[in-house]
């Protein structure tokens, strides 16, 4: 089978498995939490990308857990969550990346939402190859375009990167296919391809835990089409502030640090148990106490 195809079945796969979770609408562990009490619901959405899988479920655990909040998390796509948020049909996405990658979205969107503030700093994105490859710029690609398949792994079609990328095609007058997937799609894929020691570029960006597990790099750009570093905001639906100042004023407050979004993102992706991510969650935040309670208002 050849490599496009084995891509394109194994992304028709997860996919299919993402949108059915995510027409679940709800997780699945839902409560008062330890706290005993019942202070209302918050709606979080989320892209299955790994930070915001992530922090999206540490997040549901202390708003449960010590908090005392029911809520309900809904996966889909970038495009979708920017209207549900803009709409009032989701509180809160943890995962918005700017002000390059989701700018699209902010202008369309932004006088409908709340910029509740940076949760990590100096963001990448960019596209990655395994650092074995013997090129080092987006300008070498068409270049190499044989050992590549002339492809580019991508991920959601909806996702920042993926019409930056497209502009970035266009820029460099790169003669590629950029391929939609999904973000497990594309680290199955880079596995595949670096377990062979055969080149291969995705759409990558940092946080990711893939950067810990393979040793990659990201290609130059000299043309800034993928921007400098951005940060990661988290924005809330118009008046979430009034609605839910205690929620609002916890969600300002988190922010976390490279080591921490790593260390986080690395439990859930080397799990090897079958764990639900919800509960691997409460496991690291009951060793970084200290941390959570820091980011909680009193």
């Amino acid at each position: 089978m050849n490599e496009k195809r084995w891509i394109a079945m194994l992304g028709a796969g997860i996919m299919s498995a993402s949108l059915l979770a995510g027409c679940g609408g709800t997780s699945a562990t839902q409560g008062s939490g330890s706290t005993g009490q019942d202070k209302g619901t918050v709606t979080i959405g989320y892209v299955n990308w790994s930070e915001g899988v992530a922090m999206t479920n540490l997040v549901h655990a202390i708003l449960e857990d010590k908090m005392g909040y029911h809520v309900e998390t809904t996966m889909t796509d970038a495009a979708p969550l920017f209207a549900s948020l803009a709409s009032g049909g989701t509180d809160v996405f943890l995962d918005a990346w700017l002000p390059v990658t989701h700018k699209s979205y902010m202008d369309k969107y932004g006088d409908r939402l709340e910029d509740l503030g940076i949760n990590y700093e100096n963001a990448k994105i960019g596209l990655v190859v395994p650092s074995y490859v013997d090129i080092d710029s987006i300008e070498d690609l068409n270049n190499a375009a044989d050992s590549f398949d002339a492809t580019i792994v991508g991920i959601d079609s909806g996702a920042g990167i993926m019409s930056t990328t497209t502009t970035a095609i266009d820029e460099y007058g790169l003669n590629y296919e950029l391929m939609p997937g999904s973000g497990p799609t594309m680290t199955a894929a880079l596995k595949k391809a670096i377990d062979a020691e055969n080149s291969i570029v995705v759409t990558g960006w940092t946080p990711h835990w893939m950067f810990a597990r393979w040793d990659l790099k990201f290609l130059d750009d000299p043309k800034g089409v993928y921007g400098a570093a951005e940060h990661i905001h988290t924005i809330a639906r118009k008046d979430f502030s009034t609605d839910m100042p205690e929620v609002a004023a916890f969600l300002q407050n988190f922010s976390m640090t490279s080591d921490q979004l790593g260390d986080l993102m690395g439990t859930i992706a080397d799990d090897t148990s079958g764990k639900d991510p919800i509960d691997l969650a409460r496991g690291w935040m009951s060793q970084n106490e200290d941390l959570v309670n820091s980011w909680i208002a009193s």
